[in-house]
């Protein structure tokens, strides 16, 4: 647990990290989508031509391949990507208030019962 005597507190514009990431250098986001559009000749698996495609295009076509071949959850990635994944949803407006058991009465000699030992 923190001690108050062991906490430091930063001075206005002090970093707490001062050897931490260069100014200027490039999130792991930006390098992946820097490669991911680098082209490169290639032969397309569907139509068999010589392309010049993107590394997206061809992962996506890999993709296409192993979900014609019978890979389903290949096929499930590719129809969320192209369409959005499905929502589920729970329809709550049909709800009907019905009793838990159906078959049990409410018996009335209990209430009798309660009543008598009330008025002694």
């Amino acid at each position: 647990m923190a001690n108050e005597e062991n906490l430091k507190y930063w001075k206005k514009g002090e970093s707490g990290n001062p050897k931490g990431r260069p100014k200027g250098s490039l999130n792991r986001a930006t390098i992946a989508k820097r490669w991911l559009t680098t082209n490169q000749k290639y032969k397309n698996p569907i139509t068999q031509d010589e392309e010049e495609l993107t590394q997206e295009d061809i992962m996506t076509l890999a993709l296409i391949n192993k979900a014609r071949k019978g890979d389903a959850r290949a096929y499930s990635e590719l129809m969320n990507s192209a369409y959005g994944k499905a929502k589920e949803s729970v329809d709550i407006t049909q709800f009907v208030e019905q009793p838990l058991f159906l078959d049990v009465q409410e018996d009335d000699s209990n209430k009798e019962n309660s009543e008598v030992k009330q008025e002694d």
